[in-house]
């Protein structure tokens, strides 16, 4: 190879050596359609054809119909989808593409119920890269509208004037007049019009004034679709004026047939006007039914919201209520005592248990236990509200628990006690009192409990323990979802402490805190909070406050005496 002599040319040649794989890596293709147009018949579907050569694959290529300009977009393919933002409107929704037809190279648009404009030029437009092809084609949509009809308007100089109407016609129809022999009549006057659907009405006036031409046809004929409509009309002779008896005859017969007419347009005037009124009643009906259903589901949603906030509202007034100190004395007329014996055969072996089963305490409170010693209450609870008390001795020294548990938990060697495992218990440990939650809360109590009562609501979901010396609330599971029977549950683990079940007889009445008042359970009064058992006449902040246990240095509160109707202030001690 020589070398180049002229340092301006070799940049020039390796440049252009650089791009000749570049260029021949272009496909280029050309882009066919059809040669004839294509005819559409309104209110019909149509297709528009397109395919490249040599056949190839163009789902990845841009793919675009458009009218006479490019930015009048009937339909557009790119990026294996169709686009509709720059579409037209009139075409929106009413043009498809068949994706099957692509990987062979041919691009198909349809469009659905074609319109009168429809008709025109399109292109077809492919491109892939840089390098794009188009090819034209023509659309001819075609319209066979209603049959002409012809009507005699009244003599006209000499002789008859014919009147020949149709509609609904495109693009513009001609229009023939011809004679009984096929002849025909050149001297008529024709007027067309174009309504907002782009279809034609014609009109075409002549006049007759030979006698014996008989019947006279009007033809209407599409000239796209080669398709006529026709209609005849005979004319009888005394309608051609011969002497001034006929005309007499004339002025008789054409107010008649006026008459007529109108009577015919009246008529079909009010046959319309009474079935748009009948639409509009039948319309005007269904508005009515929308509306009230509308009223009725607002009226629904509303008594629904209502409904819930009612619900939320009693529930917080109950959760409130459950944590405020009368509520343990209260709770007892709503709960019933239940007569709680202790079970042997479910005793662990280090459990001593006296005084007629209701009392327990662990053999050897020198030596620590193996395993935990625990035992259940003889009879199981299923449903109703029921209550207990349990008086505990050597308490705070000891490590003890008890609550209920479910029939099917575990008690043999060392097992955990909590809401998961099927127990709902408080009790004393190594660093306080505790509510054996899953996670264990270590509970401050103002002092510790001697007498701990246990109030079990199974419906509610509801495990509570109140301090029976006080009548504090100490604890709460809540939203509970029990399933099976629950028996009464007794944990010792160390210490000498005694476990003893109070008896079910009534004793002495609760002492009742001085922040609190009295109520009678001899005379019950109905209360207006709409909480089930809620003390009567008690005016509580509870709804609104963090329902915790009110402390002895709370602020007064106000209280209902019986048979009075003025609050009156309790001041707390």
């Amino acid at each position: 190879m020589k070398p180049c002599n002229c340092p301006m040319l070799c940049p020039l040649a390796f440049l252009l050596l650089l791009q000749l794989p570049t260029m021949g890596a272009i496909e280029e293709f050309k882009v066919i359609g059809p040669s004839d147009p294509i005819i559409a018949v309104v209110g019909g579907d149509i297709t528009l054809p397109c395919h490249v050569s040599p056949p190839m694959n163009v789902e990845n290529m841009e793919l675009r119909w458009f009218r006479s300009k490019f930015s009048e977009a009937v339909f557009i393919y790119q990026n294996h989808r169709e686009e509709t933002e720059e579409q037209m409107a009139r075409y929106t929704g009413r043009t498809s593409l068949d994706l099957d037809l692509l990987s062979q190279g041919e691009a198909a648009v349809r469009i659905h119920k074609v319109q009168a404009a429809d008709n025109g030029q399109y292109t077809c437009f492919f491109r892939k890269g840089n390098f794009y092809e188009e090819a034209g084609l023509e659309l001819k949509v075609a319209g066979v509208g209603s049959a002409p009809q012809v009507h005699i308007t009244g003599p006209e100089e000499d002789g008859v004037r014919l009147v020949c109407r149709a509609e609904g016609w495109f693009p513009k129809p001609e229009v023939q007049w011809r004679d009984s022999s096929g002849g025909k009549f050149l001297d008529f006057s024709e007027t067309k019009a174009q309504d907002a659907e782009g279809l034609f009405s014609v009109e075409a006036a002549l006049v007759v004034r030979a006698s014996a031409v008989g019947n006279m046809t009007c033809s209407i004929l599409n000239p796209i679709l080669d398709q006529e409509k026709a209609m005849a009309i005979f004319i009888p002779e005394p309608f051609f004026p011969k002497a001034s008896p006929w005309k007499l005859v004339c002025v008789v017969c054409v107010p008649l047939l006026t008459f007529l007419v109108l009577g015919a347009a009246y008529y079909t005037w009010r046959e319309h006007s009474r079935k748009v009124q009948e639409r509009q009643q039948r319309e005007k009906l269904r508005q009515d039914r929308e509306e009230d259903e509308q009223a009725k589901r607002a009226a629904l949603k509303a008594t629904d919201e209502l409904q819930a906030n009612l619900d939320q509202r009693k529930a917080e007034y109950l959760a409130a209520w459950r944590k405020a100190q009368l509520y343990a004395d209260w709770r007892k007329d709503k709960f019933q005592t239940w007569p709680v014996t202790l079970d042997p055969g479910s005793a662990s072996p280090g459990i001593v248990i006296s005084h007629k089963n209701t009392s327990l305490n662990l053999k050897d409170t020198a030596l620590v236990s193996d395993e935990i010693c625990s035992i259940l209450g003889l009879e199981g609870i299923t449903s109703g509200r029921c209550s207990w008390e349990v008086e505990i001795r050597n308490g705070d020294r000891s490590i003890w628990a008890l609550g209920v548990c479910r029939e099917d938990v575990k008690r043999t060697g060392w097992y955990q006690e909590s809401p998961d495992k099927g127990f709902w218990v408080v009790g004393n440990y190594e660093n306080g009192f505790h509510a054996f939650t899953n996670h264990h809360t270590v509970l401050s109590l103002p002092q510790f409990p001697h007498r701990l009562g246990v109030f079990l609501d199974p419906e509610e979901g509801d495990v509570s323990f109140y301090n029976m010396t006080d009548g504090s609330h100490i604890f709460s599971f809540s939203q509970v979802s029990f399933s099976g029977t629950l028996f009464p549950y007794f944990m010792i683990l160390s210490g000498d402490v005694s476990l003893s079940i109070c008896s079910v007889v009534p004793g002495p009445e609760l002492p009742v805190p001085m922040n609190s008042f009295p109520f009678s359970q001899e005379e019950p009064v109905s209360s207006d909070s709409g909480a089930d058992g809620a003390p009567p006449g008690l005016t509580s902040p509870l709804l609104h406050r963090n329902p915790e246990v009110m402390s002895p240095s709370a602020p007064p509160f106000l209280v209902t005496l019986p048979g009075t109707a003025d609050p009156v202030p309790k001041a707390s001690e």
